[in-house]
């Protein structure tokens, strides 16, 4: 017969305590509030002060709540999560002193979703809205994204990813609105689409595809979006250096650039396939309605409406249609 003693079953105690605090340090929804601690637990019924916290405290695929308007600080993303404001307020991250308010270091299969947060440069040098390094897919819906002295959202995947951006503003910014940049020579397609996206008054492009063609394709689709009053220009696809032949591609529908210093604009090292193709857009009031250089192409499927710029409207070369 086995014998416990009073000190095996204090320590038995111990050990299951320790074990069962353990399991409840991480839940799958944690919460933040105006009013809350982050000595708390972050569980909703303790909701926690900042981001960040709340993050640490939230399981991989788990969800990050806001239950009322406050300032909540910069995060570091490291897992598939999602942080929600679904319309209790203004749900902010002030950025400053050249810091980055949201950096996405997610796992390689990692999904990220944000959604009703405002990210706001504020004095002492502004920094970046978003970083993304690393994941699989960043999802952005309902958020504004501003006055930050580096780009608003910074693209910047090593692998294969995702970005996906609607009903989202982002404006007076002191370098582009959106970046898409792949970093290096990594293996695996990179995809946006942009939906009903505004991009105002940036000191560079409203939007840029940009980057070196030592990697697989990237391609984006930009549908119902405006670029408007940017420093460069609207819209941009380009490579700029490299010794593969992989695509750079940007499609552009039912979208405006206006006000620009360039509408769209197409750019390619000799070797490189660079495309920009538009259907059922606008561009207007811009210096120079649009601009293709190097090996790049740029196709019009022959249904815009580009007038009003200070190049006299150029008519664009067209798809054939089917």
């Amino acid at each position: 017969m086995c014998r416990i003693t009073p000190s095996t079953f204090l320590a038995t105690l111990l050990a299951l305590g320790l074990h069962v605090a353990s399991a409840q340090a991480q839940y799958v929804r944690t919460c933040v509030s105006a009013n809350g601690n982050d000595a708390n637990t972050c569980h909703c019924s303790q909701p926690c002060r900042t981001f960040q916290r709340a993050h640490d405290q939230t399981l991989p695929d788990g969800e990050l709540t806001v239950l009322d308007a406050g300032g909540y600080g910069p995060v570091t993303i490291t897992k598939s999560i999602s942080i929600v404001n679904d319309g209790v307020g203004e749900a902010s991250i002030q950025v400053s002193g050249g810091t980055v308010g949201i950096t996405v270091n997610a796992p390689a299969a990692g999904y990220v979703n944000l959604r009703g947060l405002t990210i706001q440069g504020v004095g002492f040098g502004g920094g970046t809205g978003l970083r993304f390094n690393t994941g699989f897919s960043l999802t952005i819906t309902n958020c504004v994204v501003r006055n930050h002295t580096g780009d608003g959202i910074r693209f910047t995947p090593f692998a294969s990813s995702n970005l996906a951006v609607s009903n989202t503003l982002i404006a007076d910014n002191g370098g582009n609105g959106i970046l898409v940049n792949p970093a290096g020579s990594g293996t695996g397609p990179v995809k946006v689409a942009l939906s009903r996206v505004e991009m105002y008054n940036n000191s560079r492009d409203g939007f840029a595809v940009e980057g070196t063609n030592n990697r697989d394709a990237t391609k984006a689709t930009v549908v119902e979006s405006v670029a408007a009053g940017n420093g460069r220009n609207g819209f941009l696809a380009r490579t700029t250096s490299g010794t593969l032949n992989q695509e750079y591609s940007l499609m552009l529908v039912r979208s405006v650039a206006v006000n620009n210093a360039t509408g769209i604009a197409a750019d390619a090292v000799a070797v490189a396939t660079t495309s920009l193709r538009v259907g059922q857009s606008t561009v207007t009031g811009n210096t120079i309605s649009w601009s293709v250089l190097g090996n790049a192409i740029l196709r019009s499927y022959g249904n815009n409406r580009i007038n009003g710029n200070g190049d006299g409207d150029p008519a664009p070369p067209t798809i054939a249609k089917k």
